[in-house]
Order: C-alpha cells, then sequence, then structure tokens
C-alpha cells in the first residue's frame, strides 16, 4: 500500500518541487508560471523558513507542495513576524485526493511547532477556510491584496511550547520577489 509521506524539502527536491509547480499552475499564456521564480527567488532570502517548505511524497515521487515564508506586519512603530503561505501546489495528475490539505496542515503543524503565531494567504476562501483562515482585513491586517476581500485571509496559530504571544495588526510587508507574481 502506497501512502503519502508529509516532510521538509531537501536539496535534491528542487527539479520535483519546480515541475509540480509548473503543472499545477500552468496557463497557454506564459511558458514557466510565475510561482516557480516566486520559489526560486525566495529560496535565497531572509523569508526562507527551511522547515516550512514542505513536500508530499507518494510513491516516492513529490506531487505536493506547500511553502511559509517570513513576511512582517507593521504596527504601533515597530514591525512583527507572521508567515505567508504560497504557492501551494499538487500534480495534476494527483489533485482532489487529499494531498494539497495534507501538506498545508504539515507545513501549518510545523510553524506552530516553530512557535509561529499568524499565517497569512491570499487564495480560495472555501479551500482554505477549513484550516481555520478567515479574512484578514476583518482581523487590522492589510496588505496590496487586501481589496480583494474574502481571498486575503488570515490564520491565528494555537500557542505553542513557546507560549501565547500577541497576534499582529497592521500592515503586511512581503519580500521582494512577492511583487513579482
Amino acid at each position: 500500500m502506497t501512502t503519502l509521506r508529509l516532510r521538509p524539502e531537501g536539496p535534491a527536491d528542487t527539479g520535483p518541487i519546480r515541475r509540480v509547480l509548473a503543472a499545477a499552475f500552468a496557463r497557454p499564456d506564459v511558458s514557466t508560471p510565475p510561482e516557480v521564480g516566486l520559489v526560486d527567488e525566495l529560496r535565497g532570502t531572509d523569508a526562507w523558513v527551511p522547515e516550512l517548505a514542505m513536500v508530499a511524497e507518494y510513491g516516492g515521487e513529490v506531487v505536493g507542495y506547500a511553502l511559509l515564508t517570513r513576511v512582517r506586519v507593521r504596527a504601533d512603530g515597530g514591525t512583527a513576524p507572521a508567515l505567508a503561505l504560497g504557492p501551494v501546489a499538487v500534480a495534476p495528475h494527483r489533485q482532489r485526493v487529499g494531498h494539497g490539505s495534507a501538506v498545508v496542515q504539515a507545513a501549518l503543524d510545523a510553524a506552530t511547532e516553530l512557535g509561529e503565531r499568524l499565517v497569512l494567504v491570499l487564495g480560495d476562501p472555501a479551500f482554505y477556510r477549513r484550516f481555520g483562515f478567515t479574512r484578514a482585513d476583518r482581523m487590522g491586517l492589510t496588505s496590496p491584496w487586501s481589496g480583494l476581500g474574502d481571498p486575503w485571509q488570515a490564520l491565528v496559530l494555537p500557542p505553542s511550547t513557546n507560549g501565547d504571544g500577541p497576534v499582529p495588526r497592521g500592515e503586511v510587508f512581503f519580500p521582494p520577489p512577492w511583487s513579482r507574481v
């Protein structure tokens, strides 16, 4: 019986992750979807948290990916750390069997274990609601995407062994690679 294995990405996963992203985000108007370049660029920044780049492996093949990277929330003259979820991708031949939900949950669980408090995502509310995401603007969080309404979402993670810190509110700043998506 083949089972789904969830784990942080390793050095040998770069090519398979690129293929999953390219297939999942394929569009006829671009040769390489921008999500592929986004992940490649984020790997070389301070936003990269290696433990939060999760792959789903099925039958020895990387079939899913969920990435959490560092963003900052500016409020009250300072900044607070938060995470951005995305991109999330599943190989087309393995979609709609739960791999996307599994890899997202694995990434969120890993973030909780690291003591993170806040995750932001721009995506389908019907999908992300199952993890507890709600509209970010209603939590006092703004970004270039907050005007989109329901797709701009936030999740407050449960307290970890590091304790229960305050949830930041304010303007969310993404690292430069995000501006090219």
